[in-house]
């Protein structure tokens, strides 16, 4: 590791991008209404989403709409959903506030989207919720863990997919208290809704042990700090909320001072096929050699959609899209998201009928009838507009393989019980998206 230090701040330059700006919409007029159907037509349906092709959260992030595309692909290829197939486009908001209420803007005034899916990031989607709600366009599956998705009253044109980060805390610290507990524990964590929800988890169960709160800004990619107060504190295992390129830049810089706790990654960059990637990358593009191995060894993750390595009947679909589209793309977690998310999309346009209204996507994901990829069920009904209920926890092994260290529990953001998930999932074959 002798060449860690230059391989950390070359990372840093190869990833610093800008996020100035608010950009918060100051709304208007209420556009079109729930009975209305903008991009729709007798053979197609326009959607439209905003995601970091570029910018700090780009490594990773940026292939799953990547992945997403291949699932539109396949289903069109199949075809599409009620006869009409998925028009999806694609804007890069550079993971930049201001940036996303532009793009936003184009795809609901220019593109006329009949629903933004999966908008990625939480600095970012949370100034164009407003917007969105306001001009009356379904505004789906955000890519996002925050619980400020989950507010019919006030956002009813809005839900979440991936399970929030204050349930995804509970299941953590639960987990920690149990099996880690005794020692002194620090936060790292993304200095927004990512971390202050994480940390209310968290703080349900071992807010007695930690010792150490540290935050990033996602526009400065220099962690040398957090991390040295880290160490300094004593801190024995380290909750990193973070996303794929701080989660990679947390270990290497921890590597960089001598500094080996063990890791806890939530779901949002735990993928260890992307952080063996992003490691072996931003250490060869610095002129080093790190074993991405070696740093990942017992890492312990969390995660609510099976494992790409599974033998699960989710997976064997996913491969199956994977190898017909995108065969040059790793077959990562990340990838598997991204193709995961497509799918529950398609299932509520199916859900919605063929006299298709944007009211009638929004109460086919109010039903209750979606299931689907994940290992927990959805939130999903009238009162919550919340994705995932829980998680399951995993650990790296040596070989960068993981293993199962606790089945996917669900809970809730208040004072209920951390339990065991319901046993059963709907498979592709219940659902019979395509070819019928």
């Amino acid at each position: 590791m002798r060449r860690v230090r230059s391989v950390v701040i070359f990372a840093v330059a190869l990833l610093l991008t800008s996020c100035a700006g608010a950009g918060e919409s100051t709304g208007g007029e209420t556009g079109a209404g729930a009975d209305a159907a903008p991009g729709v037509t007798d053979d197609s349906v326009v959607i439209g989403t905003h995601q970091p092709l570029t910018g700090p959260a780009a490594p990773g992030y940026s292939r799953i709409s990547v992945a997403a595309k291949a699932m539109y692909d396949y289903i069109n290829d199949n075809g599409g959903i009620n006869g009409r197939r998925i028009d999806y486009r694609v804007e890069d908001d550079g993971y930049n506030p201001t940036r996303t209420v532009e793009v936003v803007k184009k795809l609901v005034l220019q593109d006329e989207v009949f629903a933004v899916v999966g908008g990625l990031g939480t600095p970012t989607h949370s100034k164009v919720v407003r917007y969105l709600n306001q001009q009356g366009v379904p505004d789906l599956l955000v890519s996002s863990g925050a619980s400020q998705w989950d507010d019919p009253e006030n956002s009813p044109m809005t839900f979440g997919f991936q399970v929030d980060y204050e349930r995804e805390g509970k299941i953590q610290g639960k987990y920690i208290r149990d099996h880690l507990g005794g020692r002194k524990v620090g936060l790292m964590y993304q200095n927004d809704d990512v971390g202050r929800d994480a940390q209310a988890g968290l703080d349900r169960f071992i807010k007695a042990d930690v010792v150490s709160r540290q935050g990033y800004d996602p526009a400065n990619t220099d962690v040398l700090p957090q991390l040295s107060a880290l160490k300094d504190s004593g801190a024995e295992v380290v909750v990193c909320s973070c996303v794929p390129a701080f989660t990679a830049l947390t270990i290497l810089t921890a590597a960089r001072l001598g500094y080996r706790p063990r890791f806890v990654v939530s779901s949002i960059g735990a993928d260890p096929v992307t952080l063996t990637g992003l490691l072996r990358d931003f250490a060869r593009r610095g002129g080093a050699e790190v074993s991405a191995a070696a740093l990942l060894d017992g890492l312990i993750g969390t995660g609510y959609l099976p494992d790409v390595a599974s033998d699960d009947p989710w997976v064997a679909l996913f491969r199956q899209v994977h190898d017909r589209y995108i065969p040059n793309e790793p077959f990562t977690n990340t990838v598997a998201f991204g193709l995961a998310q497509a799918y529950t999309f398609a299932q509520a346009l199916k859900l919605a009928g063929r006299d298709l209204t944007r009211g009638k996507l929004v109460d086919a994901l109010e039903s209750g009838k979606i299931t689907g990829p994940g290992v927990t069920p959805f939130a999903f009904s009238a009162g919550s507009h919340a994705g995932y209920t829980g998680a399951f926890v995993f650990q790296v092994n040596p070989d960068t393989t993981t293993r199962q260290l606790q089945g996917p529990m669900v809970t809730d953001r208040g004072s209920g019980a951390v339990r065991p998930a319901p046993a059963h999932r709907s498979t592709p074959a219940d659902i019979a998206l395509v070819g019928t």
